[in-house]
């Protein structure tokens, strides 16, 4: 759901919604792993496609209030599989070597700002208002 549109709006207004609730659903996701574990988050480790957004990366920082850490290697779900198939077969000695192979390309620390309360606490506001917006009959 959209919400919020006035005559104003552009794509890059939409572009920046759709950055910011990543931060926000990423927000959620981590509060309900520290709820679980009671293990804090010192710093977030990123990769994928949208880590090369240094304005998403920053702004997740100062979500989370913690430094956001993108490593050279931005698929590591790929690199993993290769580095499990080389554990499997010998080619690497352990894991050490593996986390030796690590390296940082950037990082975010977080940026203070008295308006992130707010706007998660806005953007939880209007995630709650789209709960059952769907009747059972619509399609």
């Amino acid at each position: 759901m959209i919400a919020g549109l006035t005559g104003y709006i552009t794509k890059g207004h939409l572009a920046r919604a759709v950055l910011e609730a990543t931060a926000w659903q990423t927000r959620e996701v981590v509060e309900a792993m520290i709820a679980d574990s009671g293990i804090g988050l010192a710093t977030l480790r990123v990769d994928g496609g949208m880590t090369a957004n240094n304005l998403l990366m920053q702004f997740l920082a100062d979500v989370l209030d913690v430094t956001v850490v993108r490593p050279i290697v931005a698929e590591t779900v790929s690199l993993g599989a290769a580095y499990a198939a080389g554990l499997a077969v010998g080619f690497w000695t352990g894991r050490d070597e593996l986390r030796a192979n690590w390296h940082m390309a950037a990082q975010w620390k977080p940026e203070h700002s008295p308006e992130i309360e707010r706007g998660y606490r806005k953007w939880r506001k209007a995630v709650a208002r789209t709960i059952d917006w769907l009747d059972e009959d619509d399609e």
